[in-house]
């Protein structure tokens, strides 16, 4: 991957209303790109449009559902009106779930996969043929430390984040002929209202998302992941740690993870024993 100067560079940010992408899109108009923000939102953009132009930036707006066509190709149009093309896609949008897989409603696991792994790819594929025609071009996509290593209760989110590291591979190996980079950004724990806006929240034990980075910290690392021209990057000393366990020693967090939740379900384990027993 190339080295890139972020200045001037024509920028797309899906998800921007709050959290990372808001962070994101706010750090990169700082650094001098052009950008492009999207969000169903068009008020919470309106509040983040006024904010950069207020420092100085430059920002266009569009309200838009990630997940339908037309909506995509608004931000595709929109890239090429204002700033008459696109360097870098940042692919953000993203939506969760806790809970068991048992537990889980059917229809939740395809919205998920529809906002994190098939909107992202429709995306990245109408965003190609300008990026291939701009300055150092990129396709950055906002993935999760749960795409290295699945937690238990979040079976439905991981997998769709898994589904894009993979993508993601693929498509940085056959980008590589027409000089598209391709960045994998995976946070760990962030303080952002992603955990308030779950599709589900069934989990018995919640992650504490006030211990983890800022949506700030995660902006800054991703931009500067994007000037050292890095493949990807995960966020966070647990989230390296995570990893790191998980290319060594796999079988250890096996081990982990299988006595939470035997502890977590103790009471249910011991009932069904005993009813077995009886």
């Amino acid at each position: 991957m190339a080295r890139r100067e972020l200045s001037g560079l024509r920028v797309l940010v899906t998800g921007a209303s709050q959290g990372i992408g808001r962070a994101i899109a706010t750090t990169a108009a700082k650094a001098g790109c052009k950008v492009i923000a999207s969000a169903r939102s068009a008020e919470m953009l309106a509040e983040l449009a006024a904010d950069v132009r207020a420092a100085g930036g430059t920002i266009e707006t569009v309200a838009s559902d990630i997940t339908k066509s037309q909506d995509r190709e608004a931000m595709i149009a929109a890239a090429q009106k204002h700033f008459g093309g696109l360097d870098v896609l940042i692919n953000n949008a993203g939506i969760g779930a806790t809970g068991h897989f048992m537990d889980s409603d059917p229809q939740v696991l395809r919205d998920i996969f529809e906002t994190n792994y098939f909107a992202l790819c429709e995306l990245t594929r109408l965003a190609i043929p300008l990026l291939k025609q701009g300055r150092t071009p990129q396709i950055v996509n906002i993935s999760s430390v749960v795409a290295r290593r699945a937690y238990p209760a979040r079976s439905l989110y991981s997998s769709s984040k898994f589904a894009v590291a993979g993508f993601s591979e693929a498509l940085r190996s056959e980008l590589s002929k027409d000089g598209v980079d391709v960045l994998v950004v995976n946070p760990g724990l962030t303080q952002t209202n992603f955990s308030k806006n779950m599709l589900e929240a069934k989990a018995k034990q919640s992650l504490d998302h006030k211990r983890g980075m800022t949506s700030e910290e995660v902006a800054e690392a991703t931009l500067a992941a994007m000037r050292k021209g890095s493949n990807e990057i995960t966020l966070t000393l647990q989230g390296k740690m995570l990893v790191l366990v998980t290319r060594f020693f796999p079988w250890l967090f096996d081990i982990f993870a299988k006595k939470k939740v035997r502890k977590l379900f103790a009471e249910e384990i011991a009932a069904r024993k005993k009813a077995v027993t009886s």
